[in-house]
């Protein structure tokens, strides 16, 4: 073999070699595009399920005020409520409840999270976090978390307030 066909050879090899690399980069930024579309069809449809169930809520209880949330601490929603009360200690005071749901931002970890913390004449009760990796996590399983949450907040609130 002369030196001008191994090179031949060499610089086929090198170019199947750039295109086995140029292909290899092109899948794993389509599966960065499509984790990402996946999280924003989940933020998308969890989002509008929080909304409806604690609007839900709020018409059982009348008083609480619903909130949309947006930004940073991801994107859901809350319903609040002041109570203008007498305190144990026998003077009126105001008590604060709230009850809030969030989807969270996609991070490096490539999980679908949902957040929430609850409180009740000004104490803090819950705090819950539930999570799935994005490839396995499935819409119905975080409607069913999210359902509970509103559920436990609601029987925890009757319980604690006074209704006349």
């Amino acid at each position: 073999m002369d030196f001008e066909s191994e090179l031949e050879k060499a610089i086929q090899r090198g170019n199947s070699m750039g295109k086995a690399k140029n292909v290899a980069n092109q899948k794993a930024l389509d599966s960065k595009e499509q984790i990402r579309n996946r999280h924003n069809d989940f933020r998308l449809n969890l989002s509008e399920y929080i909304e409806d169930g604690l609007n839900k809520l709020a018409n059982h209880f009348p008083g609480f005020q619903y909130e949309t949330i947006y930004g940073h601490r991801g994107w859901g929603g809350a319903v609040a409520r002041n109570d203008i009360d007498r305190g144990p200690d026998g003077r009126a005071g105001t008590f604060f409840s709230r009850v809030e749901i969030t989807v969270r931002q996609q991070n490096e970890f490539n999980v679908v999270n949902i957040a929430g913390k609850g409180a009740i004449r000004d104490k803090e009760i819950f705090i819950w976090n539930h999570f799935a990796d994005i490839v396995d996590a499935q819409q119905d399983d975080f409607k069913a978390t999210i359902d509970k949450w509103i559920l436990e907040y609601a029987e925890q609130f009757a319980a604690r307030t006074k209704r006349t």
